[in-house]
């Protein structure tokens, strides 16, 4: 194979490279557990190359589309916590369990939705916009959802979660703004790869999610997983269905499903296990795992009709 073919292949393989990657993971966890400590590291890169394909002038479109992010926030903030008690009253859940889908549910979109809107070819300043601004209003807006269903006040600490959103997606991203801006011409011939190393990136954090609750998916907890499928998958047809009622535009209308269906879930395990007790993580670890499978295929498909 030609290197420059290598791209390509990547490309058109990446659910493949995932699904073995998490094969392989799930017989072997030492295999990929080791990424753990590297997961903010290596987003931080993707967001580095998104910069590298961006312009300034795209975020400033955003300023006209301010209306937008308050719908996606609303729809993230309203559908997913609904979602969440509709569905553990709907399967009749376990008490612990349902609990872990409330407390995901209230929680705001993930940085790993913005590596999936550049796979996706979605609206990425919209997204990375999006996800920074459910963030800022995290720490009112959840407690408030999870005290509303819970009755079980719960702390966030907002320097923290803002300070983690600034340098895993928002300085990476305006350095690769600004070397763009800087050095375009040189840098066209590596652009191509970047691409092919979200891929590899993204495939890594699944295998690692695998092999650190392998045993946990090997009990195969049944109905949680099936909670969790059915959680994120209504979550985003419903980000995608009404974005389209309110008129966007299809590439607008993906990236408000990315924001909508994937969670902060690493922040909902956290939540559960320190208001809730350690049964109630479950379903976060199972959504952390799970989003990003969806996201990955969804990707994929959107990502070849757009070619």
């Amino acid at each position: 194979m030609k290197i420059d073919a290598v791209p390509l292949f990547i490309e058109r393989n990446f659910l493949l490279i995932a699904v073995v990657m998490s094969g392989v993971a799930l017989a072997w966890p030492p295999a990929f557990i080791w990424v753990k400590p590297h997961i903010p590291l290596g987003l931080g890169v993707i967001m580095f190359g998104m910069g590298l394909t961006l312009e300034f002038g795209d975020f400033a479109e955003i300023l006209r589309k301010w209306p937008l992010v308050g719908l996606g926030m609303v729809l993230q903030y309203v559908i997913m916590p609904v979602l969440a008690v509709a569905i553990s009253y709907a399967l009749g859940l376990p008490s612990d369990i349902a609990v872990g889908m409330i407390v995901v549910g209230a929680c705001p979109g993930g940085t790993a939705s913005n590596v999936i809107a550049y796979l996706a070819r979605a609206n990425v300043p919209l997204s990375v916009t999006m996800t920074l601004a459910s963030t800022c209003v995290a720490p009112i807006l959840t407690p408030a959802i999870i005290y509303l269903f819970l009755e079980r006040q719960v702390e966030i600490d907002f320097w923290s979660m803002v300070t983690s959103v600034f340098w895993i997606v928002v300085f990476p991203l305006i350095d690769g703004l600004i070397l763009r801006r800087l050095f375009r011409r040189r840098l066209e011939p590596f652009l191509r790869w970047f691409p092919s190393l979200s891929i590899i990136v993204i495939a890594l954090l699944i295998a690692c999610i695998i092999g650190l609750n392998q045993a946990t998916l090997l009990g195969l907890p049944f109905l949680a997983l099936l909670a969790v499928v059915l959680h994120n998958t209504m979550g985003l047809a419903a980000g995608y269905g009404l974005a389209r009622l309110a008129r966007c535009n299809r590439r607008d209308a993906r990236t408000l499903a990315i924001e909508v269906g994937m969670q902060n879930s690493g922040l909902g395990v956290a939540l559960a296990v320190k208001h809730f007790g350690a049964a109630t993580a479950l379903p976060g670890a199972l959504f952390s795992l799970w989003h990003n499978v969806s996201g990955v295929a969804l990707a994929r498909r959107w990502r070849s009709r757009s070619e």
